[in-house]
């Protein structure tokens, strides 16, 4: 319901919208991996779509930056080097915080209770010990804080960043915490919500960005 009451038409998706879903998702559980070419007449096939969504669907995700257009070659899924892996979690880290800002001066208890659920997802993932499940939880963990903060746009820009993080840490399970210390962090910065501890949330989220860069970075070829 609107905020005057009334009752509006619920939005439809388009098909570029849900065409582009479905490659945001190829390329974040790496069906799509760093590097590939995008044919369009394949995808087309593929997907049963006709080639005006799938290009309007294609070129969303270039604006996104999940995808880069070479002149007279085509698209290719994005691959991420040192540097983007640094720029994406610093922007990450700009998103959260501000995310937790608003959340501490707002309603606490209704991102507790949002959070506390999601708490327990990452916990079933890391008894299971599956990484796949572990990255999806935690993901999970991560857009439900930014939508606690009530802001649509911080929303947006954290699925274009998460799709991004996962195709980092898809490159580069070796250096996946352990099932532990993941719950752990978690935890802790639930904690602090729960607190009204807001200084030490913002240092957890601040130490979970950075210690993620160091750990993926420190586990490429090449790295030291």
């Amino acid at each position: 319901m609107s905020a005057s009451g009334q009752l509006r038409p619920v939005p439809r998706r388009s098909t570029a919208e849900l065409i582009a879903d479905q490659l945001r998702s190829a390329i974040m559980y790496g069906s799509l991996s760093p590097g590939d070419q995008l044919g369009e007449a394949d995808l087309a096939g593929r997907l049963g779509v006709s080639r005006g969504p799938l290009r309007e669907a294609m070129q969303r995700l270039v604006q996104e930056g999940l995808l880069r257009s070479e002149r007279h070659r085509g698209l290719f899924v994005r691959e991420l080097a040192s540097e983007d892996v640094r720029d994406i979690y610093i922007a990450r880290l700009a998103v959260e915080r501000t995310a937790c800002e608003v959340i501490m001066r707002g309603n606490r208890g209704e991102a507790v209770a949002r959070l506390t659920p999601a708490l327990e997802r990452l916990e079933e993932a890391a008894r299971s010990g599956d990484r796949d499940l572990m990255s999806d939880a935690d993901q999970a963990f991560h857009q439900t804080l930014v939508s606690c903060s009530g802001n649509s746009r911080l929303e947006r820009m954290t699925q274009t960043l998460l799709v991004e993080t996962r195709m980092c840490l898809t490159v580069m399970q070796d250096v996946y915490p352990e099932p532990d210390e993941l719950l752990q962090e978690h935890r802790r910065i639930l904690d602090a919500i729960a607190d009204g501890a807001e200084d030490r949330l913002l240092e957890l989220i601040e130490e979970h960005m950075t210690d993620t860069v160091e750990r993926i970075n420190a586990g490429r070829p090449g790295e030291d």
